[in-house]
């Protein structure tokens, strides 16, 4: 989670909201990616997607079975939903997000009877520093 802080300060530093994540398979990094909407003109390039994209180019397959996705904010629906269709074994993330969470605040996707496969996760790791980035993205452009 510590790297993935690093990413998302990566993103910060480029005036993107701070956001890192990491795929991690057998013990080894395999893929990472920060918050590049803007920089990307695109609006998933979200740091989560950005890093599955890379894992399946690494493993040249979209199905990224028994890896574990570190993310340094509780995802969205969209990053759920990838994850979902890439197989992530299990979900790490730091801050929760009350608001556009899909793990279990706005939505429950982890649980959700219409998916095929459930994604294990756990939340709330180094939360107060990865929520404290966040606020202080914010405030800073208030």
């Amino acid at each position: 989670m510590r790297y993935a802080i690093r990413l998302a300060q990566r993103a910060g530093q480029s005036g993107e909201v701070p956001v890192g994540a990491l795929v991690v398979k057998e013990d080894r990094c395999i893929a990472e990616g920060w918050n590049s909407p803007i920089a990307h003109h695109d609006a998933t390039a979200h740091a989560e997607i950005l890093a599955l994209r890379k894992a399946g180019h690494v493993l040249e397959n979209y199905r990224l079975i028994d890896a574990t996705l570190y993310v340094t904010l509780e995802p969205c629906v969209m990053c759920m939903g990838a994850m979902s269709h890439a197989r992530i074994k299990r979900l790490v993330f730091g801050a929760f997000d009350p608001k556009r969470g899909a793990v279990c605040n706005a939505l429950s996707l982890s649980d959700a009877a219409f998916l095929n496969h459930r994604i294990s996760w756990a939340g709330g790791i180094l939360e107060t520093e990865c929520s404290e980035l966040l606020r202080g993205f914010f405030q800073a452009r208030r």
